[in-house]
C-alpha cells in the first residue's frame, strides 16, 4: 500500500507518537504538543502494571517526551522519580533523536493497600521523595542533574518548578493519561493506553520580561514592590490551563486541533513533528560487557546450569550468557 502524501495546499496532521513544535508570536510563546499511542502501549503493555502505576509512568514518559524532543545535540535525557510511597521509582530514559524506553517499580502489597484505602492519588502513590532530571552528553562531558522535590503537588506542577529554579524560563505544562477501550479489525474488544501533553515556555526577546516572582522561602526583597508577570504570558498561561484531560487524549482531536482550539485569535504556527519510537539502548554486547566487570566469585553465584541470565528492566529482554564467556 502506498504511503499517503500530503498534496499541495492540505495540512498533514502528525497523529500518534509524533512531538508537534509550536510557535506563537503574538504571545512570545514557544512548547510542543504530543499524544502518545501505540509506543507507549507497547512500553506498558509488556510489563502489565497495574492501572495506578501505568498511568503514572504514562505521564513521566509524555513529560520525558516532551523535554528530550528539544535537545539539540547527541545524548540521553532521564527523569526519574525515587520516594518513599508505593511507586518508589519510575525512570523514563530519552535517546535523542528519538527513542524512549521507562519501567516503573513498585510495592504490590502497599500499592493494594493504599488502593483499599482510597489513597490512589498520584501524589499518594509517590509519597516524599524527590523528581530528577538528567542531561547526559556522553563520555567527554560530566552529566547535569537538576533536582526537585515530591512534595504533594502533580507532576506538571513539579516540571513547572523545575524550569523556574533550574532554566529561569516560565513554563506551563499539561500531562494526561487514559485508558482507551474499542475494538480491533476483527471486531475483537481492545483495551490500549494513551497519552499527551503539552509544554508551553514564554520566551520573549527582552530577558527582563521574563521574570517572575520569588517561589516561596526565595531570597527576594521582602519590601520590594509587588512584581506583575508579563500579559503575554498570563494569557498563555491561562489558555493552557483550559486544556481538559481528555482533549490531550483523544485520538479524534490531535494536537494541531487541539493547538488551534488554544491560540486561534493570536496565531499558531506549526513545524515539523519529532516522531519517537520504543526504543531499548540494551543490547548483548552491553549487557556482557556490565557482567565482565563483576568477579569470578560473584558470577559463580549468579549461575544456574553454567547459565546466567540478564533481563533488562526496560524492555525485558532476556540475555544468556555461558559463565565462561564473562569471566575474565
Amino acid at each position: 500500500m502506498a504511503e499517503e502524501t500530503t498534496k499541495l495546499g492540505e495540512f498533514g496532521f502528525a497523529g500518534d507518537d509524533k512531538v508537534v513544535p509550536f510557535q506563537v508570536e503574538g504571545l512570545d510563546v514557544r512548547g510542543r504538543a504530543v499524544q502518545l499511542g501505540p509506543m507507549l502501549d507497547a512500553i506498558l503493555g509488556r510489563h502489565d502494571y497495574p492501572v495506578p502505576v501505568a498511568r503514572l509512568l504514562a505521564e513521566v514518559i509524555t513529560l520525558t517526551v516532551l523535554i528530550g524532543t528539544s535537545l539539540k545535540f547527541e545524548g540521553k535525557f532521564t527523569v526519574q522519580t525515587k520516594s518513599d510511597g508505593p511507586v518508589d521509582l519510575l525512570v523514563a530514559d530519552f535517546s535523542t533523536p528519538d527513542s524512549m524506553r521507562a519501567y516503573a517499580r513498585f510495592d504490590e502489597e502497599a500499592l493494594e493497600l493504599a488502593i483499599s484505602e482510597g489513597m490512589a492519588e498520584p501524589e499518594q502513590l509517590l509519597g516524599t521523595g524527590v523528581l530528577a532530571f538528567t542531561i547526559d552528553q556522553g563520555r567527554f562531558s560530566q552529566p547535569y542533574q537538576g533536582i526537585v522535590a515530591l512534595d504533594g503537588a502533580s507532576l506538571e506542577e513539579i516540571a513547572g518548578t523545575y524550569f523556574r529554579q533550574s532554566e529561569q524560563i516560565p513554563t506551563h505544562m499539561r500531562l494526561a493519561a487514559a485508558e482507551l477501550y474499542d475494538r480491533d479489525e476483527d471486531g475483537k474488544a481492545r483495551h490500549t493506553w494513551r497519552a499527551g501533553g503539552v509544554i508551553v515556555q514564554f520566551l520573549p526577546e527582552a530577558p527582563e520580561r521574563m521574570r517572575q516572582p520569588d517561589l516561596p522561602g526565595g531570597d527576594g526583597d521582602d519590601n520590594a514592590l509587588p512584581m506583575f508577570e508579563d500579559d503575554a504570558w498570563m494569557e498563555a498561561r491561562t489558555l493552557a490551563e483550559t486544556i481538559d484531560a481528555d482533549e490531550l487524549t483523544d485520538p479524534q482531536v490531535g494536537a494541531e486541533r487541539l493547538l488551534f482550539r488554544l491560540f486561534h485569535e493570536r496565531g499558531v504556527r506549526v513545524f515539523d513533528p519529532q516522531p519517537v519510537y520504543d526504543r531499548c539502548s540494551c543490547s548483548r554486547e552491553k549487557i556482557g560487557g556490565v557482567l565482565k566487570g563483576f568477579s569470578a566469585e560473584e558470577i559463580m553465584a549468579s549461575e544456574e546450569d553454567g547459565k546466567i541470565a540478564v533481563t533488562c528492566e526496560f524492555c525485558s529482554t532476556t540475555y544468556v550468557f555461558d559463565a565462561n564467556e564473562v569471566i575474565e
